[in-house]
């Protein structure tokens, strides 16, 4: 191993060649300066760096020269990564689906349907009664107190509220239990002076424990009529519940 520094070598094989260059400037010759000047060039100076290049100067210039073509490639791939990542900004990026607010997202809906439907008669159509049946789903489900009380065949709720969330507990709580008695529950409801009171009873089809785990809004989501009750009440073919 050479005691040397690595960059000794190269600053002095640099300082040799500026000196040997000075020199031939000035030296007669047949073929002239720039004769002399060409042939260290292309034999002196090649030979001199073949020197430098042997032992721990060689194995360092040789690192020097990995080390630089690793680095051209390191940024030669970041910048392909950039172009990568350029031309994903650039190409068509996935759209959000998501409206924002569940009445929102459920009125974009039903329009688009009553758009793309040909048959629509928009003399008729009423957005207005569906946003306003939305709003009576938000109050009763979020706003309305329900009050459960076990029965040995079923279950006693009774659902109250105040203002807004009152007129809407007395549209929707009574008008669902037609639907419930359709899919096989045995249900009724009694005016309160500050809201309804539903009763369902267990039957054979439906089990006295699903009934209690079920509760309220578990009850109130029964069957599928909710998303045709909207398009119907947008197309003006039902009234708000």
């Amino acid at each position: 191993m050479s005691n040397f520094p690595w960059k000794t070598m190269i600053v002095g094989g640099a300082i040799l060649a500026a000196t040997v260059y000075a020199y031939a400037q000035f030296l007669p010759s047949a073929n002239g300066p720039m004769g002399m000047h060409g042939q260290m060039s292309q034999g002196g100076m090649v030979e001199m760096h073949q020197q430098m290049m042997q032992g721990q100067g060689g194995n360092m210039g040789q690192g020097m020269h990995d080390g630089s073509m690793q680095g051209g490639m390191g940024m030669h791939g970041s910048m392909g990564g950039h172009g990568g990542m350029h031309g994903q900004q650039s190409g068509t990026l996935n759209m959000p689906t998501m409206p924002g607010q569940d009445a929102f997202g459920t009125i974009q809906e039903v329009v688009q349907l009553l758009q793309a439907d040909r048959t629509t008669d928009w003399s008729k159509v009423n957005i207005s009664a569906l946003r306003q049946h939305l709003v009576d789903m938000n109050e009763v489900t979020l706003r309305a107190v329900a009050a459960e009380r076990m029965l040995d065949n079923g279950i006693e709720i009774a659902v109250t509220g105040e203002g807004r969330t009152l007129e809407a507990i007395k549209r929707m709580v009574p008008a669902h239990v037609s639907e419930l008695r359709e899919i096989g529950w045995t249900a009724k409801s009694e005016d309160l002076a500050n809201g309804v009171k539903l009763t369902v009873t267990a039957s054979e089809a439906q089990s006295l424990a699903k009934l209690k785990a079920l509760g309220f809004m578990g009850i109130m989501v029964q069957g599928g009529h909710h998303q045709l009750h909207h398009l119907m009440m947008a197309k003006g073919e039902f009234s708000m519940h």
